[in-house]
């Protein structure tokens, strides 16, 4: 089957007009493939890499699907990890639904409920939810999904982990049973499919690319240093104005508030994104990212599955990150929509195990290189400490050998 248009795809005229008008031609594999069965109430498993266009790959099929229900009435239920890609998926709704009767309604939490319960109880024919805040609402006994006709899972491998396992649970047994159920995600382990099976009837699998394949696009470079450097060679990376739109994964919220001082302090303009940010400082964040502001912005994994900024120039792995699969949404978020862009992971001796194991899952040796002129050697700045209560000083503890404490203050031990 060749690549075609949108033309040759089931959706009616008035999804066509919003199509043309976001500006795209032809269709990307995973909306190709997935938009047939999915308009016709085939339940889907669709595993595509991060920017390869899932979130128009389901709202599409939903649309085409709910164009002669009834409006007032809620039908489709998108479930997704992140107040960001509720965001993001009420906002490219409104662009594909604009020539319909169909309404959106995103439901999130950092902000009030006021709006939102309204929406709810306005019967938006399409509601676009996180979890937990979706519990919040129907607890209160005013959601209705008596008329739902389809359940969308954005970003299964994060809402089907142990962490939102529970909550999804608790939604779906107050859903009507007949259903469409179409789970979608960059990664999708095999122990995550068989989960979902729980949950979807003979879906039909959708794979695009292969699951080990990290964006095409994408030059790929490990940078080995100590661990009290890696902001010291950030920095020395951002002399290169080349780097101009610069998302940074850390492996915590504490380390990524930790970088953005500093890099603040070196007067880079940056900012940071993570799940203990209100929700004002979250959109403003991503705000000043897209139109330049903020040339850097730290992210921790799950808040960034909301950034979709279409230039961003490199991705910069500051942690290593624990699972393999991880690296591929990082890296996924640039060299988007067959742009190029360039991943460097800043990697520590003690993270080459888990380096090794990337490099296993993507099936390629990532090169190794070192920043010509860059004080590899430095020691580790003096540790400050305050003296106790009493007048007697405490020396610094000596961290482990391996332990990365180096933007924090240790605890001591009493000097003999």
């Amino acid at each position: 089957m060749g690549d075609g248009t949108f033309e040759d795809l089931p959706l009616h005229s008035k999804l066509r007009r919003g199509i043309q008008e976001i500006g795209y031609t032809t269709p990307t594999p995973i909306q190709r493939d997935t938009i047939p069965h999915a308009v016709l109430g085939r339940d889907i498993i669709g595993t595509a890499q991060t920017g390869t266009g899932k979130t128009a790959a389901f709202l599409l099929p939903v649309l085409e699907r709910l164009l002669d229900e009834p409006p007032g009435r809620t039908h489709a239920l998108i479930l997704t990890p992140t107040r960001e890609l509720a965001l993001q998926a009420q906002e490219f709704l409104r662009k594909l639904a604009g020539h319909t009767h169909l309404r959106g309604a995103a439901v999130y939490g950092g902000v009030g409920m006021g709006d939102q319960e309204r929406a709810l109880r306005g019967g938006a024919e399409i509601i676009i939810a996180t979890p937990g805040r979706l519990l919040d609402h129907m607890s209160r006994g005013y959601v209705n999904f008596q008329s739902l006709k389809i359940l969308v899972l954005d970003e299964g491998d994060r809402m089907l982990d142990m962490g939102f396992l529970p909550d999804v649970r608790r939604i779906l047994q107050r859903l009507p049973r007949v259903r469409q159920t179409m789970l979608f995600s960059a990664t999708m382990p095999p122990e995550i499919v068989a989960l979902s099976r729980e949950f979807l009837r003979d879906p039909k699998m959708i794979h695009v690319e292969e699951r080990t394949v990290a964006a095409v696009g994408v030059t790929h470079l490990a940078l080995p240093v100590p661990s009290h450097l890696k902001a010291d060679l950030l920095c020395e990376l951002l002399n290169d104005e080349m780097m101009s739109s610069v998302l940074v994964f850390t492996r915590t919220k504490h380390r990524a508030d930790n970088l953005v001082r500093q890099l603040l302090h070196r007067r880079i303009n940056a900012a940071v994104i993570h799940g203990n940010r209100s929700q004002s400082q979250r959109v403003r964040a991503l705000e000043g990212f897209r139109t330049g502001e903020y040339r850097v912005l730290v992210a921790t994994d799950i808040a960034a599955r909301g950034v979709d900024v279409k230039d961003v120039s490199h991705v910069v792995n500051f942690d290593v990150p624990h699972e393999p699969e991880t690296y591929i949404h990082r890296v996924g978020r640039t060299a988007r929509a067959q742009q190029r862009g360039d991943a460097y992971t800043l990697v520590m001796p003690e993270e080459e195990h888990d380096l090794a194991r990337i490099e296993k899952l993507i099936g390629m040796k990532i090169n190794r290189a070192k920043i010509p002129g860059f004080a590899y050697d430095a020691s580790p700045p003096p540790r400050r400490f305050s003296p106790p209560s009493g007048g007697q000083h405490r020396a610094p503890r000596r961290p482990p050998r391996g332990e990365d404490r180096g933007w924090r203050q240790d605890r001591g031990r009493r000097r003999r």
